[in-house]
């Protein structure tokens, strides 16, 4: 597996990451009752950057990582992120409220430090403010984290971030349905030594190529309750596209696409495609998935024809549907 270097952090990332919402329940109980074949998978497939958050099915997630990692002393890189608990948003972001949650990740991931604590998504006015940053570099001081991010949800809270002398990376929502960044950010990222974490890489799904007019996602999966944004930014479901058109979209880009790999496979083969992009979290729900995946590193560079194709696909198909801001 290929790894490529994380910003100013030096830490070596798995181009293919695993993100570990689904180990708390966020996809239906399938995620749940896999995670040990998940985790195991991914180790297998020397996928050593995993994803998580404290919010991922209230501490879940990173409880199962943590028994995982108490049962098995492999090498990878931890991150987790902080800043949407009940204790903190959407206005308690101070010493006291960070250091407890930060402290909370640390029991149940059974670690000492974390490798990487990422701002979740936090409100553009605190992320814009110096304080919650220097509470940060307050804890690499003290030994709590080793290096500190954010998770955003627009191109301009990202922007908001880059300035910080002390940011390692950015996680961004960046896929073939969602692809402004690589015009907007990824190379002012790069420029600053920050690097880039691409979460949603599938869309929630959509990329697989496997959804119908028939899909069914349960009550728990955020697909079903927050597929037009009613619980959080619309944007992180299906990356802002109305269900329905999104499958219409799919079909099309299906048409563009080589058969000579999956569709999810040559999906994440287009991110990788930019250098500036360290790794890809790619979720999974199942053993076979996480191979799947991984199997998308090994893949040659998509053709500066078809990178041609597909951008003029998304100015053209896809960028006036999406809904939220991006």
């Amino acid at each position: 597996m290929e790894t490529r270097r994380l910003g100013k952090s030096g830490l070596s990332a798995s181009v293919i990451g695993l993100g570990c919402w689904q180990l708390g329940g966020d996809f239906g109980q399938q995620g749940v009752d896999n995670r040990q074949n998940i985790l195991n998978a991914a180790d297998n497939a020397q996928i050593q950057f995993w994803d998580t958050a404290d919010v991922y099915g209230n501490g879940q997630s990173e409880q199962s990582i943590g028994d995982w990692q108490q049962a098995h002393q492999q090498t990878r890189v931890i991150a987790t992120k902080l800043g949407r608990n009940a204790s903190l948003y959407p206005n308690t972001y101070n010493y006291d409220t960070m250091r407890a949650s930060i402290e909370a990740s640390l029991t149940r991931l059974r670690v000492s430090s974390l490798d990487l604590a990422q701002l979740h998504c936090i409100p553009p006015a605190y992320m814009a403010q110096d304080e919650v940053w220097q509470i940060l570099e307050d804890f690499r001081t003290e030994g709590l984290i080793k290096h500190y991010g954010a998770s955003v949800e627009t191109i301009e809270q990202a922007q908001l971030c880059l300035d910080k002398p002390g940011l390692t990376s950015l996680q961004i929502i960046f896929n073939l349905f969602r692809q402004d960044a690589k015009q907007a950010l990824l190379q002012q990222a790069a420029n600053k030594d920050v690097g880039i974490i691409v979460r949603l890489p599938l869309a929630s799904g959509l990329l697989s190529g496997k959804f119908s007019s028939n899909s069914q996602f349960s009550p728990s999966d955020h697909r079903n309750y927050n597929k037009d944004g009613a619980l959080f930014n619309v944007g992180e479901t299906f990356s802002g596209l109305p269900f329905d058109k999104a499958l219409k979209l799919v079909n099309e880009l299906k048409q563009i696409m080589p058969t000579s790999a999956p569709l999810a496979q040559l999906a994440l083969r287009w991110i990788l495609d930019h250098p500036q992009v360290t790794t890809v979290i790619a979720g999974a729900s199942s053993a076979q998935q996480v191979i799947q995946n991984a199997a998308a590193a090994d893949l040659p560079p998509l053709s500066n024809e078809l990178h041609q194709a597909l951008n003029d696909f998304y100015m053209q198909h896809v960028r006036q549907f999406v809904r939220g801001e991006i």
